[in-house]
């Protein structure tokens, strides 16, 4: 029997519509830009954020697209970054796409993941199981390469039966093939965040240490990922009452990735409709930012 709590989040959270967590093959999504918007529209959704990993490669095709679909895309992305030997995930939402400060960072990310890649490419190939940048590129053209690629590979050339089992022998921490992940540090992201107009956003702060999310939680962030995939209202509400005791923005979203992770559909998770209208608010104050400039530029 669903409680009048249950029923009223549900309810919220239908009214929003709006997914804010989700992947294309820019990262490691299966579905392009827009695939991923069409599936958007077949889900009734309104509103939604692509949060590519540590890119946002996304947006210059799925910005003119979304408004045809007549959908409200909020700029977003998920930066990996680090606390002590914890890896954490920090969403940006709302900021100016056009800010230069982005884009270096960006190429920073990027540079870091291929060096990465080339480490755990190397130790493959010291035990017998090579697997070449050439093929993994030739595979996932354009987008932002990561361990899903690799393994994904792994399980075409029959070196492990499945992604999962590559990431439990090789690829997973603590095993022999894995690779340190990003030197972004949490205040580093929040701080990029910030510094070109978004809102930084812990992503799924559910599975997190209680000593490490309490740390966390005295950082600068914006908001919670309280509302996430398939989660239940018990294991929500934790995080729930910090939000709501921080006074920070509430989000949500499936953390959609496609075939790869179907139980994750897309739209099983919302953000609040008053958080959504704070994103869209700021979106649209950075583009008439843009406006602006570009028309004084053009008066002098």
């Amino acid at each position: 029997m669903q409680t009048a709590s249950t029923i009223q989040n549900h309810l919220m959270q239908a009214l929003s519509k709006a997914d804010c967590h989700c992947h294309t093959l820019f990262s490691d999504g299966t579905l392009s830009p827009k695939a991923l918007l069409d599936l958007a529209k077949e889900k009734q959704l309104t509103g939604l954020s692509i949060t590519d990993h540590d890119t946002v490669d996304a947006y210059p095709i799925a910005l003119p697209y979304a408004k045809q679909l007549g959908i409200s895309l909020v700029p977003g992305i998920e930066i990996s970054a680090h606390y002590q030997n914890a890896s954490i995930h920090v969403l940006g939402y709302a900021f100016d796409l056009s800010n230069p400060v982005l884009s270096l960072f960006c190429e920073r990310l990027q540079a870091q993941r291929e060096e990465r890649n080339h480490k755990i490419l190397a130790k493959l190939a010291h035990i017998n199981l090579p697997v070449t940048m050439t093929e993994i590129q030739e595979r996932f053209p354009g987008g932002t390469i990561g361990r899903p690629h690799i393994a994904k590979i792994m399980v075409e050339k029959g070196y492990v039966k499945t992604m999962q089992k590559a990431f439990q022998r090789f690829l997973g921490e603590k095993q022999r093939c894995y690779v340190g992940g990003m030197t972004i540090t949490v205040p580093e992201a929040i701080e990029v965040i910030h510094a070109v107009g978004g809102f930084a956003v812990l992503a799924h702060p559910h599975g997190l240490k209680p000593k490490v999310l309490e740390a966390l939680c005295e950082m600068p962030f914006d908001g919670l990922e309280v509302y996430y995939g398939h989660l239940s209202l018990k294991q929500e509400q934790p995080i729930l009452s910090i939000a709501v005791r921080k006074n920070w923005l509430i989000t949500g979203g499936s953390d959609f990735h496609g075939e790869k992770k179907s139980f994750h559909g897309l739209g099983c998770s919302f953000t609040p409709p008053e958080t959504f209208a704070h994103f869209v608010e700021r979106t649209n104050s950075h583009q008439l930012a843009i406006e602006n400039t570009s028309l004084n530029s053009h008066s002098v």
